[in-house]
């Protein structure tokens, strides 16, 4: 067995799967090409039946299956097979997308241009001949390319532990490589890159990157990252399309359209609509139209990902040298090629040297015949019959003074001279015998004295080949430039030198945006930029399109790489990039977030939480839940850093309750809850007011006791200052004191404001110093409130006072009796210099500057921040993070805005009274 099998192995090695480096030829296409010019179906002459190819090379030198010969035959005159064809096929060859050709009985074929540079001169003892599989015929073992085909057209082969996997490359880089090899043949690799950058593969494509490309022509072995030729077009209004023109090499361009459409259909990719090949006769063009919501850069690198529109063309450049499996790297295969064609060019000089010779010698006897034409003669004349005139010729001897300096020229010893004497040689004598008549006129003598002139310089050329490598080189360099002009075309590879993989997050510019959540699960996000800031009391711009009575009932701004949790009524999390979530116009409805969160199932998203973009504060940082009923409870971020598509339990409820916001946090820092009905209290975070639950799955503790028809609205998490009741107040008196002479010019709006008693009195025993103040001052935090009649008002986090979890709490503002809106829709902290946003059931929107609403007591009423139609309420108040915004607005909002702002003096109500007691009434 082991000697069967090793005799097999070597058959399949050698004579089937491999190349062979000389030629770049299996044995199957070699003996292809050799009948097919055996047979005369040369380039020049007209189409033959494919059949008739085939059996030839079956019954003569194939002794393997039909189809076997026709696939090969057949891949030889594909274009998008070979580099350069070496078939030129007449009718159904396939295609691209797979499709078989026809069968051979239908097709035509004959050799390519291309071809004759493999096979030109076989007949001149060029190449090694072997005898057929019945030593009936003789084949030769390789054909005497003139180029370097193995790296021209490449190759591909399994062999018995052993495979080769050749690129192909553009012609005419190879042929000037080969140049560059004979000019300086200690050319270095780098060099020889700067000619042959890499591969280049008949469908195009893109090569990313050159460290694969290094490596294969290094080491003969390296993985080549091939993408496919896209181009995003808009095809009509609101709607992109991805355009594809070339695909990597090898790759079926119908299963690949397939394989895009499972994957659309399995939600693996989103965001294509359809698919559509419009590839004709002028070249390939496939048609990815996407939705209008979708970002193509993103599809298109998902495509990268999932599909074989990028591949990686494993290079393993193995081939038979000297008869042994070699893996070569790219100067190896060239030094392989120079030295065969050298010895080709040798072998056939040789060969043109014994036939100059031969034809010089023969010559020689008719211009010895020519000038003794009379004997010549009578000798003939005289003989019985042809063998005895040709032994009167041999035996005679001849003056030998006019052959003397011709056999010189010709360099010819095949004549021996003795005493001035020469007898001819049996060629000679039947060259004589077959002398014409018509070559003993005086003019045919001068063409012989004219032809043996030619044959000793052919010969002298000959010799200089023979003898001198350098005139050898420059005689292949000659053939080089003349196979180049023939066969070299324009690359068609690009090679970038980008990297090919990039993540979908690096293909997104980054920048803010608005993310906005309907009460119908409608998400979408739009650029801040959009939104311009307006003056306090403006009319908005509409900020989203409704389907029916959806109204907004959630809205943030975040960074376009953050992550973002959401939180559902079911008590799971799930999470998901802010790119990933559609980008939509202010007015466009959005997508359904059951189509981007499938596991939603009938759940709704009760809380949105965007977590910092360095995941290393993860570590560092808990979540805050807070439910409707008012219970809280804490758990580590970290515990929250796998999240799977399905979703995870973040918060057990209880029957009737919901997620109402979820914060990060430290300890130490302060918990603050707002509810509907104005109440609100704030507690530090302790192990002992509120631990770290190690699990997901319970129902926390009581953050604030509520009253009837009560709920918590608003969660926030405040800084922690160690500062006593009384340091606060004394605080809050110099505060408001330096604020009412900075802010002196905008008294004119104080009868926007009322305020009302305070719960508590702090017995003042003394003003704080100044260092003192400072330090307070650099630790405020200044909260906004909002009702949902469009009102709104600034305090200090000072201004609440630090109790225990569970009690009921203190008020949060006081409503006016004669001013719309009952409820709290929201308390937050804010930055001066940084904006705010308010969002109205209708959808309106508008985006203010904080510093525009003054500084109040807790429980002033407010002044007008929305300008708000009849039944109009503001659902959602939230903070813009980023001040890079411009003055003034170009929409339906800021003409309206500022004309509200120049009527509020008039159209306002007188401010109440204050009540007896509040410390915020000078202010007011």
């Amino acid at each position: 067995m082991r000697s069967s099998y090793l005799a097999y192995a070597m058959s399949v090695i050698v004579s089937r799967a491999l190349p062979d480096v000389r030629d770049g030829l299996k044995p199957v296409h070699r003996r292809i090409l050799y009948a097919m010019r055996e047979s005369g179906f040369t380039a020049d002459k007209p189409y033959r039946k494919s059949a008739r190819a085939v059996g030839d090379v079956m019954g003569k030198y194939h002794p393997h299956g039909d189809s076997s010969i026709y696939d090969a035959m057949v891949r030889m005159a594909q274009h998008w097979s070979m580099r350069v064809k070496l078939i030129d096929g007449q009718g159904n060859f396939g295609s691209v997308d797979g499709d078989s050709p026809a069968a051979m009985r239908y097709t035509e074929a004959r050799l390519a241009k291309a071809s004759s540079f493999l096979l030109d001169d076989i007949e001149r003892d060029t190449v090694d001949f072997q005898p057929n599989y019945d030593e009936s015929e003789n084949e030769p073992k390789v054909l005497p390319a003139v180029f370097p085909n193995l790296l021209v057209n490449g190759a591909a082969g399994i062999a018995v532990g052993m495979a080769t996997n050749i690129p192909t490359h553009n012609p005419g880089e190879v042929i000037d490589a080969t140049l560059a090899m004979i000019a300086n043949p200690a050319i270095e690799l780098d060099e020889l890159m700067q000619i042959i950058p890499g591969p280049d593969f008949p469908t195009g494509g893109i090569i990313m990157g050159r460290s694969g490309i290094r490596r294969a022509y290094e080491t003969g072995r390296g993985s080549i990252p091939v993408r496919a030729r896209a181009e995003i077009e808009e095809i009509r209004k609101d709607r992109q399309a991805i355009i594809i023109t070339e695909i990597p090499y090898q790759v079926n361009k119908a299963t690949l359209q397939e394989k895009i459409a499972d994957l659309v259909r399995s939600k693996e990719i989103e965001g294509i609509s359809d698919i559509r090949d419009e590839s004709d006769r002028s070249g390939m063009r496939v048609v990815i139209e996407l939705k209008r919501d979708a970002t193509p850069d993103v599809v298109l690198n998902q495509l990268y990902r999932f599909t074989q529109l990028q591949t990686s063309f494993s290079a393993n450049m193995l081939a038979l040298d000297d008869g042994k499996p070699r893996t070569m790297g790219l100067k190896d295969i060239l030094e392989a090629f120079l030295r065969f064609r050298e010895e080709v060019i040798l072998r056939r000089a040789r060969f043109d040297l014994n036939k100059a010779r031969d034809r010089g010698h023969l010559l020689v006897g008719l211009v010895l015949a020519v000038a003794n034409i009379d004997e010549v003669i009578a000798l003939i004349r005289a003989a019985p019959d042809a063998a005895t005139a040709r032994e009167s010729l041999m035996a005679r001897e001849w003056d030998a003074s006019e052959v003397v300096p011709l056999l010189e020229l010709i360099h010819d010893e095949g004549n021996v001279i003795i005493d001035g004497k020469v007898r001819l040689t049996e060629a000679q004598a039947r060259g004589i015998l077959e002398l014409r008549l018509q070559r003993l006129t005086g003019l045919e003598r001068e063409k012989i004295q004219g032809e043996l002139g030619e044959v000793a310089q052919k010969i002298g050329e000959l010799l200089a080949i023979i003898e001198s490598r350098p005139r050898r080189m420059e005689v292949m360099r000659e053939e080089l430039l003349a196979a180049r002009a023939e066969v070299a075309t324009p690359r068609v590879t690009e090679i970038s030198d980008a990297l090919g993989d990039q993540t979908d997050e690096s293909l997104i510019e980054p920048g803010q945006m608005v993310v906005t959540i309907t009460r119908d699960g409608f998400i979408k996000r739009t650029p801040l930029e959009v939104f311009r800031s307006q003056n306090r009391g403006g009319r908005g711009r509409t900020a989203s399109g409704r389907r029916g009575d959806d109204i907004i009932v959630r809205s943030f701004n975040a960074h376009t790489h953050q992550w973002v949790m959401f939180f559902s009524s079911g008590g799971k999390a799930y999470r998901m990039k802010v790119w990933h979530l559609p980008e939509a116009a202010p007015t466009a409805k959005g997508r359904a977030l059951v189509n981007l969160l499938p596991e939603l199932g009938t759940d709704s998203i009760t809380a949105v939480l965007p977590l910092p973009q360095d995941e290393e504060l993860w570590e560092d940082l808990h979540l805050a839940f807070a439910t409707a009923s008012g219970n809280v409870r804490r758990n580590r971020l970290s515990d929250f850093r796998n999240i799977r598509a399905s979703g995870l339990i973040a918060m057990k409820l209880d029957e009737g309750d919901s997620l109402i916001g979820v914060a990060t946090c430290r300890e130490g820092q302060d918990v603050f809850l707002a509810t509907k009905n104005a109440r609100c209290i704030r507690f530090q975070i302790t192990d002992e007011t509120l631990r770290v639950f190690a699990g997901r799955g319970s129902t926390g503790v009581r953050g604030i006791r509520l009253g009837e028809g009560d709920a918590v609205i608003s969660l926030c998490i405040l800084n922690h200052v160690d500062a006593s009741v009384e340091e606060r107040a004394a605080y809050l008196r110099m505060a408001n004191a330096k604020r009412r002479a900075e802010n002196a010019a905008l008294d004119d709006s104080a009868e926007d404001e009322t305020v009302s008693g305070d719960e508590e009195t702090v017995e003042i025993t003394g003003d704080l110093t100044q260092e003192r103040f400072e330090e307070l001052e650099q630790q405020e935090e200044i909260l906004l409130t909002v009702t949902d009649g469009g009102f709104g008002r600034r305090s200090s986090a000072y201004d609440y006072r630090v109790s225990g979890r569970g009690g009921q709490g203190i008020t949060n503002m006081t409503f006016s009796a004669n001013r719309r809106g009952k409820e709290v829709v929201g308390t937050l902290p804010t930055l001066d210099g940084t904006d705010v946003m308010l969002v109205t059931d209708t959808g309106r929107l508008i985006r203010l500057p904080v510093s525009q609403v003054r500084v109040m007591s807790r429980q002033a009423s407010g002044v007008t921040l929305f300008r708000l139609n009849d039944t109009e309420t503001v659902i959602c108040v939230f903070p813009v993070l980023e001040d890079d915004t411009e003055e003034g607005d170009t929409d339906e909002g800021s003409e309206a805005g500022a004309k509200v702002i120049g009527e509020a003096g008039a159209s306002e109500a007188a401010p109440e009274a204050p009540a007896a007691g509040d410390d915020a009434a000078p202010d007011a």
